[in-house]
């Protein structure tokens, strides 16, 4: 008798053209060899494909509809297998698995349609970082060649960094980064180049080194799964402050004079306040002096703010003069 394609695919004779689509999508899902790990698998998903290349084309289907594979197939015997009809000689040469991916309008159809089930997993170099793509001309599988399944490998993160200045941490930002990246074309095998940006909303008091990741926004090729961008926040240097965690360090730079007889400094915020320490104790080199809740925010309470710490400097004179040093003599502890 023959094969039953519309067996196969689960439907009666005279299905509309609608109802043969969605009787492929559901089998060839059901039985795509990824998915399904059941001895014949492999087979079944080829018999659902050649079933749906026949009963999709008109020709095809007219002629296996008025005398069965035989006839379709131009069996032994001639004359459509001894049914009195024309020998089509048709022969199923094509790739199942290129026929799912076309079907499926190139795209990997499994992190659209399985991961709904919880199977897979749901679904960042700035500035042109991830090379050209480009379109070609579409891949054509040779005749009778089948394309061995295999299961997609996801790409080592591509990793940046983004620069941030001591005032952006203080009082949060957002910025826009440009990405270039590769984009499968709906062949599912050319690329093109495709821009896009990406937008990172900078938490007040994020401390360096803080990580955002944009899940799978690297290069996509028919081979891979996309690699995850991520930036890595990274302080700029600061014209007047360097930052310790959620502390900033002030310079604090006083004559020697100053630093005996005591000293008034006017140091600057990074809100643009100005905060005035004053000391009558004598100033060491190296000494520092710590003002509560003038540093940054800390990332976890960004209500609550570090210290300015004053990191002092005795600046001394380059020379002396004779009187000076008399006088020094006379008024300095040995």
């Amino acid at each position: 008798m023959g094969k039953d394609y519309y067996h196969v695919l689960g439907i009666a004779k005279g299905a509309s053209e609608e109802a043969i689509k969605k009787a492929y999508r559901k089998q060839a899902l059901r039985f795509h060899p990824d998915k399904n790990k059941s001895p014949g698998a492999e087979d079944k998903f080829k018999e659902i494909a050649e079933a749906y290349d026949v009963l999709s084309d008109q020709k095809k289907k007219d002629v296996y509809d008025r005398f069965g594979e035989e006839g379709l197939k131009g069996a032994a015997g001639g004359g459509g297998g001894g049914h009195g009809g024309p020998s089509y000689n048709y022969t199923f040469h094509g790739d199942p698995h290129a026929m799912f991916a076309d079907f499926f309008g190139g795209r990997n159809p499994f992190d659209q349609f399985f991961s709904q089930n919880g199977d897979n997993d749901v679904d960042k170099d700035p500035f042109g970082a991830f090379g050209m793509g480009g379109f070609q001309r579409p891949f054509k599988p040779h005749p009778g060649v089948r394309r061995k399944p295999h299961e997609k490998k996801k790409d080592p993160p591509v990793v940046h960094e983004l620069k941030v200045s001591l005032e952006e941490v203080f009082f949060g930002c957002t910025k826009k980064m440009k990405i270039s990246r590769k984009r499968l074309n709906p062949d599912g095998c050319t690329v093109r180049k495709e821009d896009k940006i990406l937008t990172v909303d900078i938490k007040r008091g994020w401390k360096e080194g803080t990580k955002i990741t944009f899940p799978k926004e690297g290069d996509e090729t028919p081979s891979n799964i996309p690699a995850d961008v991520v930036f890595v926040v990274k302080d700029k240097p600061h014209p007047v402050f360097r930052r310790e965690g959620s502390d900033i360090i002030y310079p604090a730079k006083i004559s020697l004079r100053d630093a005996l007889c005591g000293s008034t400094v006017n140091a600057p915020t990074l809100d643009g306040r100005t905060v005035t320490v004053t000391s009558r104790d004598v100033v060491k080199p190296g000494t520092k002096k710590r003002i509560a809740g003038e540093g940054l925010p800390l990332s976890k309470c960004p209500e609550k703010r570090g210290d300015m710490i004053l990191d002092f400097t005795v600046r001394f004179p380059d020379k002396l003069g004779q009187s000076t040093r008399d006088a020094l003599k006379q008024v300095l502890p040995l």
